[in-house]
């Protein structure tokens, strides 16, 4: 069998030592060495990582369709994919400026990219600005302005500065989720939430702690991915308990200002007795007392007579 591994074609000997590189390569595909536990867990880690970084490439996809399909963004949190695409930025800074290898981090880039336009379907589909444009293009531009900001930021701050805000991902993270699954739980429904998405981050956390820990060893990173392994893992639940409940796109609350909530509680309180409108043209205000109505009519018919 090792004349065999041994004489394999160039072009897989040559994408074999670049992933694990030549002393793994080696000794797992040349020499047939399985014992080598600590190849095998490299190896392992290095699969995994480009496993998540394909899977991260669509994994926010099904997302989108649901949006697109159903021209609305019922059910999603837009403080939440704010919050997590700098989560995300964030992340991709660190690691690239760490030099760390891209397997452990790739998936951040695509997954990034697909926030972002998420984030700006969710302002597009909101139900409080679908019918006011110029106000609806007013929250896209300093959606775009605030994206621009942040990526000078993360690309051309310092290394200490680049630290600070990688160990902000921690609470970052956290609150990320926290108005997503409070949403969930109030409207005991999960919307347009993707199943698929929520899996795979769940599954993608899991693979992460591992790869981080074989190849890289920064604490920073694998706190970030244990917290987001939990939140997600809470999401995951909540999907499982909601499946099948939809909430009525008039219900919706991921508006930027809080406007659905005001315009709810000035419905509750309406009365419209209370306007002049109420009355028809010409008809004055009924009187408070029905008795001075018969009286009134009584004494008219005496003065006729």
């Amino acid at each position: 069998m090792t004349t065999i591994t041994r004489n394999l074609p160039w072009f897989i000997r040559d994408t074999g030592t670049s992933i694990i590189g030549t002393e793994c390569y080696t000794s797992l595909v040349e020499n047939l060495d399985i014992q080598d536990v600590e190849c095998l867990k490299y190896s392992l880690s290095k699969a995994l990582g480009i496993g998540i970084v394909v899977g991260g490439s669509v994994m926010k996809l099904p997302q989108l369709l649901l949006i697109l399909r159903g021209r609305s963004a019922r059910g999603l949190s837009l403080s939440a994919y704010i919050l997590e695409t700098l989560a995300y930025g964030i992340n991709l800074s660190y690691s690239f400026r760490n030099m760390f290898p891209f397997s452990t981090y790739g998936e951040n880039l695509f997954l990034t990219v697909q926030n972002i336009l998420i984030t700006f379907l969710i302002i597009f589909y909101t139900p409080s600005l679908r019918h006011a444009r110029r106000r609806r293009n007013a929250q896209l531009s300093y959606a775009l302005l605030g994206l621009l900001v942040g990526i000078l930021i993360v690309c051309y701050s310092s290394m200490p500065i680049l630290a600070f805000l990688q160990l902000s991902t921690l609470p970052l993270s956290l609150t990320s989720k926290v108005p997503q699954i409070r949403q969930n739980y109030r409207f005991q429904s999960t919307g347009q939430l993707s199943a698929f998405a929520v899996g795979s981050q769940v599954v993608g956390c899991l693979a992460r702690l591992f790869t981080t820990a074989t190849e890289v060893g920064d604490w920073l990173v694998s706190a970030g991915f244990a917290l987001a392994l939990v939140l997600n893992g809470v999401l995951g639940v909540q999907l499982w308990i909601y499946w099948g409940k939809d909430v009525d796109e008039r219900s919706d609350d991921y508006e930027i200002d809080g406007t659905a909530e005001n315009a709810r509680a000035n419905a509750a309180s309406y009365a419209p007795w209370q306007t002049q409108s109420f009355y028809r043209v010409g008809t004055p205000p009924l009187p408070a007392s029905g008795g001075n109505i018969r009286r009134g009519t009584r004494k008219g018919a005496v003065d006729m007579v």
